[in-house]
């Protein structure tokens, strides 16, 4: 065999070398982007993390207005379907301002802490640009908690109209009813006993003035005094 020559060597070596620079290089590049991944997520990471520092320091703040915004979400029980209340509602809005809707359909009712949200796809409505507006106008106006999104407009075949789809996100709270239970009562129960009062205040009013007979009658006795003597003067006079 022949034996390996000097050259063959560096050869060798040069090629092992280059391998390793290559694998490096490889390598390197790989880091380089799992650096950049790891930077991204930090900056992300970073920015929760400030977010929800800032949210926790405003927790009274939004504690107050969860209250102001609880005061103003229907309640219903626990075991009622609410479907047919709210499409009731939407319905009604968008027949007072002439926008027509072909197909509605609610979906599931999602669970989000104390509140409960329940989707309606309205998959078809038509209008005016000014009836839509009025539509989404009431709706705000209702005193519930509704909240248009995904709302999709485009031209309609029908000049002069507009028609699209949108989905209608209606909040509300589960539990026992004491808000509109207490809203129930009649407010004004206490004003009949005011009236009730007034006319026994009329009747004292009325017999206040009884004793006043009393005061002719002691004029008469001063008058009657005045205009004579007693029937015992008379006789000593005679005497």
């Amino acid at each position: 065999m022949n034996a390996v020559t000097p050259k063959e060597k560096n050869m060798l070596l040069v090629t092992v070398v280059i391998v390793l620079y290559a694998f490096a290089a490889l390598s390197f590049k790989k880091q380089i982007q799992n650096w950049k991944v790891a930077q991204r997520v930090y900056a992300t990471a970073q920015k929760e993390f400030l977010e929800e520092k800032a949210l926790i320091a405003a927790r009274e703040e939004w504690a107050a207005r969860y209250e102001q915004v609880r005061e103003l979400m229907p309640i219903f029980p626990r075991d009622k379907d609410v479907d047919t209340h709210w499409l009731n509602l939407m319905d009604s809005a968008a027949t007072r301002n002439g926008l027509s809707i072909a197909r509605r359909q609610t979906n599931k009712e999602v669970e989000v802490g104390d509140v409960y949200e329940l989707p309606i796809d309205c998959k078809d409505w038509e209008g005016t640009l000014e009836s839509l507006v009025k539509f989404l106008y009431d709706l705000n106006q209702e005193g519930a908690m509704l909240d248009v999104r995904q709302l999709y407009v485009r031209p309609s075949s029908k000049q002069g109209l507009l028609k699209g789809s949108f989905t209608l996100y209606c909040a509300y709270m589960r539990g026992k009813v004491e808000k509109q239970t207490a809203s129930a009562k009649p407010v004004p129960s206490e004003k009949p006993a005011v009236v009730a009062e007034a006319p026994a205040a009329t009747g004292n009013a009325e017999s206040a003035p009884a004793p006043a007979p009393e005061q002719p009658a002691s004029t008469n006795g001063a008058t009657n005094s005045a205009a004579g003597p007693p029937p015992a003067a008379e006789k000593e006079k005679d005497r």
